[in-house]
């Protein structure tokens, strides 16, 4: 197997980019393609421990920043290592692609290339996390702001067939996020879709409000772009501010410092189960290739785990298996 990385995409490359990649080729055993400028690489390489991996270099003139627009990069900047590594995976170079820059870009370089999986209308990023303890598939997180029944419905299905089978979960619960638990509740779109998703073959159990991504009353929590976005940055957001205030809270006096002493395993394990960063990435189910898009803010350890899921979804046959479930279902788009 070979994953080919974005070695230009985090806030920092390509420092975590390829720390990650030798984690990965640590770890899994598979070849990792550093995608980027050649000379910074082979120097941020020489920091690192590497003798006998198997991780080799393609070089790329151009990268992608957080700053460039979807469309402009379209009609730009085709020597970017975002192209590049794309066009690995197109050409059957690389199995799959992990990047950590421009959510955006990938999204519109990845639909441009590897286009879309026969029958797909629109695909979906998808965010995968541990959170209390329970492995929860969230999808769409914000590659469509204004979604359709019919892409709603494909969505679902995409997200049940990723938790099920490269995810490992058996037989996994579909939710639609709405506002109540109740039939009536939800936007037009959401009170349209449920009852197609109880028509659906895979086990949907109705209406979840947004509390139940920590409950474990649901394997896959659906929505539209739009509001999946906001789910997504107003619990990273909350994160982050929960994490600042325990912070200056357990440093205020030596008696707060003295229960941080005593709590501080307590609270690892605690924050590791709130962590979404173990399985490192977002996957982009629809597309016509395996693609995994990770936060720019990523260490080398998310860095590693996005890696991971990579693996981890070619090795399941993601591609094959949405695009056959679509068949089976007769919920593909019409020729």
């Amino acid at each position: 197997m070979k994953i080919a990385v974005d070695a230009m995409g985090t806030d920092n490359h390509p420092v975590a980019d390829v720390g990650g990649a030798v984690l990965a080729a640590q770890a899994y055993g598979e070849t990792m393609i550093l995608v980027g400028d050649r000379t910074r690489i082979e120097q941020e390489l020489q920091k690192h421990e590497t003798t006998g991996l198997p991780i080799e270099i393609v070089h790329a003139d151009d990268s992608i920043t957080m700053e460039d627009k979807p469309n402009e990069v379209l009609r730009g900047k085709a020597g970017s290592s975002m192209h590049v590594a794309i066009d690995l995976v197109k050409a059957g170079k690389a199995d799959a692609f992990v990047t950590c820059g421009n959510t955006g870009a990938a999204l519109a370089v990845s639909m441009f290339q590897l286009k879309r999986i026969a029958g797909v209308r629109r695909p979906a990023i998808t965010a995968v996390g541990e959170l209390g303890g329970h492995l929860i598939t969230v999808v769409d997180v914000g590659a469509n702001t204004d979604t359709r029944l019919e892409w709603l419905q494909q969505f679902a299905l995409m997200g049940h067939l990723y938790s099920e089978r490269v995810l490992g979960v058996a037989n996994p619960r579909v939710g639609l996020l709405a506002n109540g638990t109740e039939e009536t509740k939800g936007d037009a779109l959401v009170r349209e879709a449920h009852p197609v998703f109880a028509d659906m073959p895979f086990n949907f159990v109705g209406n979840m409000e947004p509390k139940d991504l920590f409950t474990g009353n649901v394997d896959v929590l659906v929505m539209d772009g739009y509001v999946g976005n906001v789910v997504l940055k107003t619990y990273e957001g909350t994160m982050s501010a929960l994490g600042a205030i325990l912070r200056r809270e357990l440093q205020s006096d030596w008696r707060a410092k003295l229960g941080a002493l005593l709590l501080r395993p307590y609270l690892r394990k605690t924050i590791k189960l709130m962590d979404p960063t173990q399985y490192g990435g977002a996957p982009l189910l629809g597309v016509n290739g395996v693609v995994i898009i990770a936060h720019g803010s990523s260490t080398a350890e998310i860095v590693k785990n996005a890696i991971g899921q990579a693996c981890r979804a070619v090795k399941a046959d993601v591609i094959n298996t949405i695009r056959d479930g679509l068949d089976a279902t007769g919920s593909g788009e019409p020729a």
